[in-house]
């Protein structure tokens, strides 16, 4: 197996997933992550791009009404690394019980008030997931946070700990590839389409690293489905994984 966490930046604390600096970077864009023009306008843009693949994912893991408002009726849902509730909100509009964590105290609190001012009963809370007493959930969602912590196989442990039997985890994350680093960092940051410092491209992981990782905890992973972009049909899904990449897994039988 090659070393996922090679590529990433050392931290001091092995098993700790959360980084500081991080952290901080990402509670400092809480107050407009709300905003679909503000510093946050590449996540509202991928998030329908993202729903599209969980309400496939979801049916098919559940075979549920494909045309039913509410697949997420009756289940739990963990979204790790949530921000401002981006996507919590649409999964609590699916029917999900949802609770959202995120590593910053700025991001769970815009994330909380939004929630309330949209009629939605969601649960979140700030820290590490690892140290939070919060049981096991069907679906487990980590979306565009693997390339953020310090630990990658501690921080897969931990999702894969928090999935119940019968579960569904959801992961999207960018590529480390040289396509990855021209736009997502070289293009998107220097233009200001994203804020800078946002990405790290030496902690991008690939495919078959983060299949290796989730391997290593017990769950296999689906064939990844990338995320693309194209000047006539922006974000879209796709079979071109050099740039961002979705993928499910579930427990090795």
């Amino acid at each position: 197996m090659s070393d996922a966490t090679t590529h990433s930046r050392s931290n001091s604390s092995a098993g700790q997933t959360i980084r500081p600096e991080e952290a901080a970077h990402f509670g400092k864009l809480a107050k407009d992550w709300w905003d679909p023009k503000g510093s946050s306008a590449m996540l509202h843009r991928l998030n329908p791009v993202r729903l599209a693949f969980l309400r496939e994912a979801i049916d098919l893991h559940w075979g549920g009404d494909v045309a039913g408002r509410k697949p997420l009726t009756g289940k739990s849902v963990l979204d790790v690394g949530c921000g401002a509730g981006l996507l919590c909100e649409p999964l609590a509009r699916l029917g999900a019980d949802v609770t959202g964590v995120d590593a910053a105290p700025e991001n769970v609190a815009a994330a909380a008030v939004h929630a309330e001012g949209a009629g939605l009963d969601i649960r979140y809370m700030a820290g590490e997931i690892g140290s939070l007493d919060i049981g096991q959930f069907d679906l487990v969602a980590a979306m565009e946070v693997v390339e953020h912590v310090a630990d990658k196989r501690a921080f897969v442990a931990e999702l894969a700990a928090r999935l119940a039997p019968g579960g569904l985890l959801v992961m999207s994350t960018p590529n480390r590839t040289p396509a990855s680093r021209l736009l997502m960092i070289g293009a998107a940051e220097g233009f200001g389409l994203i804020p800078k410092g946002t990405h790290h491209w030496e902690d991008f992981i690939t495919p078959e690293d983060l299949g290796d990782l989730l391997a290593e905890a017990g769950l296999e992973m689906s064939e990844p489905q990338g995320i693309a972009y194209s000047p006539a049909k922006g974000l879209h899904l796709s079979s071109d994984l050099s740039l961002n990449y979705l993928v499910t897994a579930r427990r090795s039988t």
